[in-house]
């Protein structure tokens, strides 16, 4: 099961959340003594500490899911179990954690607790966490990906500069997503598309402030992975606030979507923040 990744941030007595953890994905086959450890994509793995630690487990068949993660030794945190001496994914989510509650797990085996707080998000943000994941009550296990799991994760922000656009596609109006990028010295840095975070009165409203600086040539000095297809250039003068997950080992925003344009900051002055 896989979480889908929303920036929706509530809290609801209707879901349940956890801590995000920044690891490797770890399922555990359990049959009586012998322990099976595979990741998400079914590669065998070789951990002995956690295969022993679990074959130790009071439980004869079971399936469990969970996160493998470092910080000077390995350990294995479970979240949820699809199997246990039976076939329980369809059983609701209190029930396959009350299971798991049930086991005496030790390290390096650790259970994932619920988050008691009233911004959980917050709370991963001030902790340095990779984010937090919320679940629905009642929801029970699907090998998919689901909207019954959710991810939320901590998000960057910083201004950047519209140096292009893209046109829209299907029923999308006004464009389809800026080209943006940062002052390193004189050059023009490219940093991504954006092309969420809009309604459609924004839309239309910055088509039109983009049409009127449009230019023959890109704005972009130093650019890897500009699209070719639909793109029109601009003088680099509009600045916009951008949230985003990280930065990717490209230089590139992941998951990055528009918070605003800002009028308080000159184009020149946007480079590329530290955190």
């Amino acid at each position: 099961m896989a979480a889908t990744l929303t920036q929706e941030r509530f809290a609801s007595p209707d879901w349940i959340f956890e801590r995000k953890f920044d690891g490797i994905r770890l399922l555990a086959y359990k049959h009586g003594g012998d322990v099976r450890l595979f990741s998400r994509n079914r590669l065998p793995q070789q951990m002995p500490a956690i295969a022993e630690a679990i074959a130790a487990l009071p439980v004869g068949d079971a399936i469990f899911d969970g996160e493998v993660t470092w910080d000077g030794r390995s350990a294995y945190h479970i979240f949820d179990v699809m199997w246990f001496d039976g076939d329980v994914t369809s059983l609701p989510l209190e029930r396959r954690r009350a299971l798991l509650a049930d086991l005496p797990l030790r390290a390096p085996l650790a259970s994932v607790r619920m988050l008691e707080h009233e911004e959980p998000w917050e709370l991963a943000r001030r902790e340095g966490w990779e984010g937090v994941v919320a679940k629905r009550k009642g929801s029970p296990y699907e090998h998919r990906r689901s909207k019954h799991w959710l991810k939320m994760k901590c998000e960057e922000a910083q201004e950047l500069v519209v140096g292009g656009f893209t046109d829209p596609q299907g029923a999308r109006v006004g464009l389809g997503a800026l080209l943006v990028g940062y002052f390193d010295h004189d050059d023009l840095v490219f940093a991504g598309k954006v092309g969420t975070g809009f309604d459609t009165r924004l839309l239309r409203d910055l088509r039109a402030r983009l049409d009127a600086l449009e230019i023959p040539e890109r704005p972009f000095t130093k650019a890897v992975g500009l699209p070719r297809l639909r793109a029109h250039w601009v003088r680099p003068e509009i600045v916009v606030q951008v949230a985003f997950i990280e930065w990717t080992p490209n230089n590139k925003l992941r998951h990055p979507r528009l918070l605003g344009v800002r009028t308080d900051k000159a184009a020149r002055e946007v480079v590329r923040e530290t955190p």
